[in-house]
Formats: structure tokens, sequence, C-alpha cells
């Protein structure tokens, strides 16, 4: 792979203006090889329309190396907190109120045919969170403990099976007040500085600003229905796998394990690139995919020179980062840059195509202003050329200006919305084989993807909207391509 020869960029091309909304809306891409099409049959749903109490955010679904009852597809995502309640009352309406509130690892397995319908799951871990009920304001506010495991943007995959690892790995992201993973070096300290000053000057009067950063934490499964945690020894220095038992920390119980931040081969904790106020942290969001048995993880980060810059202003990069071993003390290599500067707070995931020997990579975008609806968010995807890496930098992924985030290259989705033609397309995922890279249900052989993304927009079942994220429905969608020229 990395002694192919690029050719230059790889653009998608626009789509007809003409488009209607029953009439096929395509693209080129892939070098001009491939051509993706979606028109008014393409098959979308509704995945789950959560309680006022539950959301549901990044849904992957991966289909498991061996198939085991129910079904060989696995549903994984982040969850609510689950709230303890002393009686049997009705889902009470929530919202997050606490930036500790990480929510909570929830899986669960279904068959092939019920793909398009989110199984019946459960919470795997998560921090305890009592609850403390509002009746006046009509919502329960989980208010946290303490520090610990923060399951956000959760991504599954295998273990080396080529090696008889039984093992699978999810990782996650936590959030750390500054200063509490040891490791850093003093341009990371500096930046620190930069954004704890900042967070301290828009912090309210009432009290000190509460100022983070994401980082990376890492679990192990068998089953994905029990998990260990990645923990250090008690001496500081070595590491564990630690069970996690629902319930440790309440009463005279032990602590929840306190995870060990994923290290790089430099001896560095995997963290995002700035500190930001708890609830506008950013980075280290993406996928995880296995090619000749290497683990590439390609996500977003802040661009580290615009960490002085408000977090709503800050660029991302998009940022590589391989592994031999997920069980290792050193995980991940340091991380290589492939793209940049993409607009503030972009999400990507990027897999190889199902099929093909390209990488596929879907990417939130707005649509362009002549396009139809205007320029609304959608969620936008191409392919590289082959499988050189350097090619998934080489694509354009948005228009000039990039700040503005529009694309040619959007899938055009129908689904959702708030009825006024606004849309939200946030958390996308995807189905995946074992090794992270694109897999269809059995019920679309011919389908080149299954998409998931969650609209903040659309109505909840309950018709209250006391939060942006609870209750909100998380929609699924197919996407086809096809090669030009091909019979």
């Amino acid at each position: 792979m990395a002694g192919s020869v690029l050719l230059g960029p790889v653009h998608a091309e626009a789509r007809p203006a003409s488009y209607e909304g029953s009439a096929p809306s395509c693209f080129l891409t892939g070098g001009g090889a491939l051509e993706i099409c979606r028109d008014g049959s393409e098959a979308e749903g509704v995945l789950i329309a959560p309680a006022p109490c539950a959301f549901v955010r990044g849904v992957q679904l991966l289909r498991l190396a061996r198939s085991e009852a129910p079904g060989p597809i696995q549903a994984l995502f982040q969850g609510q907190t689950p709230v303890a309640s002393r009686r049997d009352e009705p889902c009470p309406e929530r919202r997050a109120t606490d930036s500790r509130d990480g929510g909570a690892l929830r899986t669960g397995r279904t068959f092939e045919a019920l793909v398009t319908t989110l199984p019946p799951t459960a919470d795997r871990f998560w921090v305890d969170l009592p609850e403390q009920s509002t009746r006046a304001r009509g919502w329960s506010e989980p208010t946290p403990t303490a520090e610990g495991i923060g399951p956000r943007d959760p991504i599954a995959v295998t273990g080396r099976t080529w090696a008889g690892e039984a093992y699978s790995y999810v990782f996650l992201l936590g959030q750390e007040r500054v200063g509490v993973t040891g490791g850093d070096d003093a341009e990371t300290e500096r930046r620190g500085r930069r954004g704890r000053r900042r967070a301290e000057q828009d912090a309210p009067a009432s009290g000190p600003a509460d100022v983070r950063r994401r980082v990376q934490i890492e679990a192990r499964t068998l089953d994905f229905q029990t998990f260990e945690i990645r923990t250090r020894t008690a001496d500081g220095y070595g590491l564990a796998w630690t069970p996690f038992e629902a319930g440790a920390g309440r009463g005279r119980r032990s602590d929840p394990p306190a995870p060990a931040a994923v290290i790089d081969e430099a001896g560095k904790p995997v963290t995002s690139a700035c500190t930001a106020p708890a609830f506008e942290t950013h980075g280290l969001a993406g996928s995880i995919s296995v090619v000749d048995r290497t683990y590439h993880y390609v996500y977003t980060d802040v661009l580290p020179e615009d960490c002085g810059l408000a977090p709503e202003k800050r660029r991302t990069g998009l940022f590589l980062r391989t592994a031999q071993d997920l069980s290792g003390a050193k995980v991940w290599s340091t991380a290589r840059k492939l793209a940049g500067p993409l607009p503030p707070g972009s999400l990507v995931r990027v897999a190889r195509a199902k099929g093909l020997q390209r990488w596929a990579v879907s990417y939130t975008c707005q649509r362009p202003a002549n396009a139809p609806g205007g320029p609304v968010a959608d969620i936008c995807l191409q392919y590289t050329a082959d499988m050189n890496l350097d090619g998934i930098g080489a694509l354009k992924l948005y228009a000039d200006p990039v700040e503005a985030g529009r694309s040619p290259a959007y899938l055009g989705l129908r689904s959702g919305g708030d009825g006024s033609g606004r849309y939200d397309r946030s958390a996308h995922f995807w189905m995946t084989d074992a090794e992270g890279n694109l897999d269809t249900p059995a019920i679309y052989p011919n389908k080149a993807g299954f998409l998931t993304w969650l609209d903040r927009l659309a109505p909840t079942a309950s018709g209250r909207d006391t939060s942006s994220l609870y209750g909100r429905p998380v929609y699924w969608a197919t996407w086809t391509v096809r090669q030009i020229g091909a019979q």
C-alpha cells in the first residue's frame, strides 16, 4: 500500500442541479471510477425512538466473527447512565446537566432480519449516578458522585483472531480535569494553561471553570455482556484488566475501576489536543479498521495551533494511528495527520469498502446552497482510488470555503428533521464486520453500506423538547455504489 503512486487529488463531482425528489441523485467518487446513487426508493427507516429518559448515540452494528444466539449482529452504542429508582414510576423526562455523566455502554444482539430495528440492549458499564428528582422542572437530573468511566463514542473491533485471540476490544472516550493524567509534554501543558485561562474568562461568576479534555480508554470482552476495564495496578506503574461490577462504589462496596488512559508508542496518553470547558471538548471520535493485520485508528481532533481560539472556532484535522496488538502496554503509534483543516466539530469515519480495495470515508457535511432543500445538514461519502492511506488525505472533502462544511458528495438523506426543513445528522456510524470494515445485513446484499445517525431536531416520542438528546430518534439508511463502465 505504501508504495502506491498518487496521481493527484480525488474529487467528488457535483450531481445534477435538476435533481427531483424521486429521481436518481448521483455523484462520482473513487477517482471517477465509482458512482454513488441514491433516489427516493433507497431504503431508510427509524432504528429507534427512545423514551424521554433514554438516548441512543453512535450506533455501530457489528457482525460477529462467530454466530451466537440470538443472532450474529451486535449493536453497540452510547446510552444514558442508569439511574436507580426506589419506586415503580414511569420514565421521567431527563436532560444532560453534568459533563461527568458520560452515559453508559449498551449492547444487544439480534437476527439478520431484524437489523433495521434496534434490539433489546442492556447497560454494560458506566459511572454510578444517584437519582435526584426535580419535580418542579419535570425531569430527573443525575448528579455524578465521583470521577470514573465516561464511555462516550464507543468503537468495537476484534482482537487478533489470526493469533488465536478470543477477546474483542472497545475503545471509548472519557473526560478528565486538566493535569489528572501524567506524561504530558511541555507543549501540551502550555495548551492546557491557555485553555484554562480562556475557560476561566468564560466561567460564570458563581464558581471556577470545569476545564477538561478527552482521553481514550479501553475495555475488552468475550461476549459483549461482561467487560473488563483497562486500569492501573495499585503501584500506579503496571496495567491490569479489572472486571466491571454493577453497583461498585455504592455503600460499603469497593470503588468502581478507574480506567487508565491508553498509551502510545512514545509513552504518552492518547488525549485530545486541546482543553475546553466541560461541555465543549472535542476530539478522538472516529473508527478502527483492520487491514493486513494492522489496526487503523482514524479520528478527528482539534488542530493544536487552534487551541488558543474559542472552542466553536477551532478547526479540525484528520489523524491516523496504527497498532499491531491492542492488549500491549503501548497500543498506538504516534499521531500522523492525514487531512485538514476541516470545519469545527467534524466527525469522520473510515473503513475498507465492502468488496473493494478502497477506503470508504463518511463525514458530516452540509448540502450546497443550490441543492434540494438548500444548505441543510447531511452525511457525505467518498471512496479513495485504492488502499493507499495517503489517498484519504487526497480527497477533497469540502468545497471552498471549507469552514462552511459544504460538499457535493452528500447522500441526500430524507429521514428525520423537525418538519420545517431543518435536519441534524449527528454521531453517524455504520455496520461493520468484526474487523471494523464495511458490511451490510443479509437482507441488503447488494448495498454498499448501512448507515445510522441521530437527529437532535426530530420530534421526541413524548412531544416535549426538554432535551436535544434524550428521546430523540435514530435513523438508518443504505447506499449503492457501482463501477463506471461495469455491465
